[in-house]
């Protein structure tokens, strides 16, 4: 019988039983290495699959980060409403009526809060069921960010169409008091 070629030079002394089993481990290692099972075609899905995934994940991940930074800004503008609301007066004879979101809400109020929400220093701002007086630019800002919040905001351009007189406007000779209310 025919020796391997291996088992002839592990008889003859010239290699040793670890290098044959080394080369036969190599040798498996090629033959599979060389199989085209389909694998490559596997790979390229699954690396693609990943991208995909990565994209998604990245997306995701913007999208909650921005959640968060809105959440974090509207705790910040709850916490500086709480934080600079001006209290309602306790001697309020005026009924100041305001819109939001299709009802109507009162407060009431005295003679100089009534001109500092006329005039633009003052805006109310409803949350969780309170109506809150505060400084514009707080309310100009909340407006911004949760338009939902904002009751009551003067604004330049509501002045400027109040002033405005149409030519055809049969009552434009009677002047409107200031000090009417709703």
């Amino acid at each position: 019988m025919a020796n391997s070629l291996q088992q002839q030079l592990l008889k003859a002394g010239l290699t040793s039983k670890q290098k044959v089993r080394d080369a036969k481990t190599q040798k498996k290692r090629n033959r599979k290495a060389n199989i085209d099972d389909g694998s490559q075609e596997l790979k390229h899905q699954i690396a693609q699959q990943k991208a995909k995934q990565a994209e998604r994940d990245k997306a995701l991940n913007e999208q909650r980060f921005a959640e968060a930074t809105e959440k974090g800004l509207v705790r910040s503008l709850v916490t500086e409403i709480r934080k600079h609301a001006i209290g309602l007066p306790k001697d309020g004879e005026l009924k100041f009526n305001f819109t939001l979101e299709n009802k109507i809400h009162s407060l009431f109020i005295d003679n100089k809060v009534q001109q500092q929400l006329l005039n633009g220093r003052l805006g109310i701002v409803r949350l969780e069921e309170k109506s809150y007086l505060v400084p514009h630019k707080l309310a100009e800002r909340v407006n911004l960010l949760v338009p939902a919040w904002c009751g009551y905001l003067w604004t330049a351009d509501a002045s400027q169409e109040a002033a405005e007189v149409e030519e055809d406007d049969p009552y434009a000779d009677y002047v409107i008091p200031d000090d009417l209310m709703w």
